[in-house]
């Protein structure tokens, strides 16, 4: 097995997306690589999300921010220099979510502060969340990849963020804000730089190996890189499909929210179009459930295989009153 470090030079969200993702489509076999970055002023949605469902598009943009679209599900998040970005590619067989995690957890026990593991896809500490992870599946290697807020602006998230009411009700609280909290606030000298070396040394702790370190400038020069940034900085890729979306459906559901735009043909009794924004960690499923609907009638509901609880729940929603 080899360990590999690779820390980013730039604060641009597009080129260090674009490295993780050359990563997972390109890492060597037995392989596990922990990658550290930084965005600076950058709201993050997932890959099947709505942008102006999930922040306020315009004041970020004019205010210099940037909106990146990652190739993972989950929901929005807000990144600025006071936070720091974890990526860990793994070859499929050495691929461990709950191993990854302990990296960070092991890395946050020298400052005195316990990290637990809470719903579907968080950290918590204190009772409040820290760190949203996410997930995703290539030819060769998995992605796991999470943010760890220490001193993020706090009043610059709440003034991008678009947070849906019916999440806030379904976790009992009153704003972004009661939900997470900034390390820092806990252990006032943590800060997005010193947290590094502990995280390289709790990635070699855990993984029992001397770990090299990748050029980062070098890496960003590959061709593969560079065409991977055109294609996820370009306004296509980012606001295209969702500039004519307007929701028809809308629900939360335990796996999570889901938007649903339908065009439907009155005369054929058919759904034309359908277009699904959702913060669901699986991010396959979302294409799978449209292509199920796309052509269906509207009066008979598609047959749904067992096991598919989200389809199913998307298809009730879309044919119930």
């Amino acid at each position: 097995m080899k360990l590999q470090i690779l820390i980013s030079s730039q604060f641009n969200p597009y080129l260090n997306r674009a490295v993780e993702q050359y990563l997972t489509d390109k890492q060597e076999e037995d392989c596990v690589t922990m990658y550290l970055w930084k965005n600076q002023q950058t709201v993050v949605i997932g890959y099947n999300q709505n942008p102006y469902s999930e922040c306020n598009v315009k004041l970020l943009l004019d205010e210099g921010g940037h909106l990146m679209r990652r190739g993972t599900g989950g929901g929005a998040v807000y990144h600025d220099l006071g936070n720091i970005n974890f990526s860990f590619v793994a070859d499929k067989s050495l691929y461990d979510v709950k191993k990854q995690l302990s990296v960070i957890q092991d890395a946050l026990r020298n400052y005195g502060l316990e990290a637990e593991i809470s719903g579907r896809n968080d950290l918590i500490c204190q009772g409040r969340k820290f760190s949203g992870n996410a997930f995703a599946k290539g030819q060769n290697n998995n992605l796991h990849h999470g943010t760890i807020l220490i001193k993020t602006d706090a009043a610059m998230m709440q003034r991008y963020l678009t947070v849906d009411k019916a999440k806030l009700l379904k976790n009992g609280v009153k704003s972004v804000a009661s939900r997470v909290v900034n390390l820092s606030e806990l252990v006032p000298e943590l800060t997005s730089e010193n947290i590094k070396q502990p995280l390289i040394a709790s990635f070699e702790k855990v993984y029992g190996d001397k770990a090299s370190v990748m050029d980062f400038d070098e890496t960003i020069k590959k061709p593969e890189v560079q065409a991977i940034f055109e294609k996820i900085s370009s306004h296509e890729f980012l606001f295209g499909r969702w500039e004519q979306f307007k929701t028809t459906k809308k629900a939360r559901f335990s796996w999570g929210g889901v938007e649903i735009a339908l065009k439907v043909d009155e005369v054929q009794s058919i759904i034309k179009e359908v277009q699904i924004a959702s913060d669901c960690l699986d991010t396959e499923i979302i294409g799978t459930a449209e292509q199920m609907l796309k052509g269906s009638s509207t009066k008979v509901a598609p047959m749904v295989d067992n096991g598919q609880e989200i389809i199913k729940d998307i298809i009730e929603l879309v044919y119930g009153e």
